[in-house]
This record gives C-alpha cells, structure tokens and sequence, in this order.
C-alpha cells in the first residue's frame, strides 16, 4: 500500500529558504527598480522546495526522482522564457500599477506584498512536491496519469509560448491580437498547460496516499482564472486592443475548445 508523510519540520525549512530567495530577490528589485524580477524565479520557488524537501528525505523512491527531474524541466524551460522575455524591458504594467497603488514607501511594501507573498504562495503550492517526494509505495495508475498530465501540461505550455514569442517578434504584430495555433482554441493556453502541470503533480502525490494536498492545484487554478491571470490579464486589454472583443466573443478563455463564429462590435 502507498503511503505518504508529512514532516513539518522539513515543509518549515522549505519556507525558510524561499523566504531568503524572495529577501535576495527583492535586492535586486530595488537596484533595478523593476519588481518584475520576481517572475523570473517564480519556478525557481517551487524546484528550490521540492530540493529542499529530498535533501531531508530518508529514501529516495521512482516517485520522487520523477517528480524532481518533471519539476526541474518545467521550472527550468519556464525560468529561462520568463527572463529572456522581459531582458532589457520596462517594470511589467501589473507591477507599475502595484508600485502607483502603494505609493510612497513601495520599496520597502514590496517585500511583503510582493516577493514574501509569491514566496508563500509557492510553498503552499508545493505540497505534492513535499507529500510525493517523502511518500513510498510502487508507482500506480494514479502516477501514471498524473506524469502524463504533467508531460502534457509542460508540452502545451512551451508550445503555446513559443507561438506567442514568435508573433511578438514579428514587425507587423503591433496591436494586433494573436488568434493562430493554440491561441485560436484558447485565450491563454500557455496558462491552461500549467494548470494540467499542477493537477499532474497531484496526482502523483495521490498515487503515494497524499490526496490531501489538493489545495495546490486548486489554488493554482483560482490564481490562474481569478487573481494573477485570466482576469487581471484581461481586465483593460479590450481598451489597448478593440480586436480583442472579437476575439472574446469568438474563443474559449481557458480550456481550449472549438472558435465560435466571430461577433463583430461596432468600434
């Protein structure tokens, strides 16, 4: 029978060192003055607990090594796009406006509400990272599909930015709305393949007995829609791009599905 536990001490020390990332992190952001920095080590966040957390371990089972060598290929690919993108660009325009809503003292405001609070959430996330790893038992049919809803989620992600990195670079993309390959059947693919990631890596830890830990892919899906994604995403991007109404009316937000027939508004 697969069994998993939960060594708090261990899950604590995990907290520690994402705390310290975030403090070093948010160094950099002062000197810069650009607190977009701390999306490049958003996946660093979760591969530094999941490090932490075989570091403490007492045996090392196929569970764990497969989700630290899935994690370390989803947070590097992911880290390094994240960097390249923003290299040499302006503080992101969701930053601007957290730093124009916290005026003045942001600087300092920004440890807390910034890079402590991604370096929290992050910790929570990585709860089947801490259960799979720690877990024993032999790899089940559970496993087997949390490990290819992870493949999945990695593929369609990196698929799906890479298409945009593409449409971006070209000259003529200017305030135009990418609407082909995976954005044709979904508003934000890229988002949808990191939810299947999250739900994978659940799957795995359930496969060791840690059904519990479904708090991370349900709180990764509620940031995804509700709170950092979908929703802050979309909240003005209509008033930049008037296209993009048509592009509303016609393609799923999230999951990928068939495009409707297009609605043109009157502009």
């Amino acid at each position: 029978m697969p069994s998993t536990s939960f060594d708090l001490r261990v899950y604590l020390y995990a907290l520690a060192l994402l705390a310290a990332i975030a403090v070093a992190t948010w160094s950099v952001s002062l000197l810069r003055r650009n607190a977009s920095v701390v999306d490049s080590v958003w996946s660093l966040f979760l591969l530094a607990s999941a490090v932490c957390y075989a570091g403490f371990a007492s045996w090392h089972g196929p569970r764990g090594w497969i989700i630290l060598g899935l994690l370390a290929i989803w947070a590097v690919r992911l880290g390094v796009y994240i960097t390249v993108r923003n290299w040499g660009e302006p503080e992101d325009r969701r930053y601007a406006q957290i730093r124009a809503n916290h005026q003045p003292g942001f600087g300092l405001k920004s440890l807390f509400i910034v890079f402590l609070l991604q370096a929290a959430l992050a910790w929570v996330i990585s709860l089947p990272l801490h259960a799979g790893i720690l877990g024993s038992g032999r790899l089940n049919l559970c496993d087997a599909l949390g490990i290819a809803l992870v493949v999945f989620g990695i593929g369609f992600e990196s698929i799906a930015d890479l298409q945009l990195a593409r449409f971006k670079a070209r000259p003529d993309s200017h305030g135009q709305v990418m609407d082909r390959g995976l954005w044709r059947y979904s508003r934000h693919p890229n988002y949808f393949g990191e939810c299947c990631v999250w739900w994978g890596f659940w799957l795995v830890a359930a496969g060791a007995g840690a059904w519990w830990s479904v708090i991370s892919p349900l709180l990764m899906t509620l940031l995804l829609l509700r709170i950092s994604g979908v929703t802050l995403l979309e909240r003005d991007i209509a008033g930049r791009r008037p296209a993009y109404r048509d592009y509303v009316a016609s393609t799923n937000a999230f999951v990928p599905g068939p495009p409707r027939r297009r609605v043109t508004y009157n502009r």
